[in-house]
């Protein structure tokens, strides 16, 4: 059984980034991964099944990893940022919403030399039944959660 999991911090973060992965925009997310090991979670892997929930823990999307690269914050790609679909999908927009985000709800605080997981993934189902009419994810490396 894939993990289920919602994006953000916030049950309207989890609403706003689901919605862009819906509509294809949002195809990378990025984790601390600082976060990740004092949860002791596992580093998300290729080929990992995820159920992505909506703000009220609804399953409304199953999206498949296509890539991970781990780097420090501060060696984070433009691509990477154009893939997590926020802002206006530059990478000064990136390090912007991410530093804020990490100083605010990160378990070890924010770092520019923080390792980030830079995570890809592709659309497989959403919730309304339809599978995606095209493939997301398959250029190149990866995102953020």
């Amino acid at each position: 059984m894939p993990e289920a999991w919602a994006f953000g911090a916030t049950p309207e973060h989890a609403d706003d980034l689901l919605a862009l992965v819906l509509a294809g925009t949002k195809t990378g997310t990025a984790s601390a991964l600082w976060d990740i090991e004092a949860v002791g979670e596992a580093v998300p892997e290729v080929g990992e099944l995820s159920i992505i929930l909506d703000g009220r823990g609804r399953p409304r999307a199953l999206i498949e990893t296509t890539a991970i690269d781990i780097v420090p914050f501060c060696e984070v790609t433009a691509e990477h940022a154009h893939s997590e679909g926020e802002g206006d999908r530059t990478l000064a927009a990136w390090r912007e919403i991410h530093e804020r985000f990490w100083q605010e709800h990160g378990r070890r605080g924010f770092s520019t030399e923080m390792p980030v997981v830079c995570e890809r993934f592709r659309l497989v189902f959403s919730a309304d039944g339809e599978a995606p009419v095209s493939v997301f994810g398959d250029e190149s490396q990866e995102t953020s959660r």
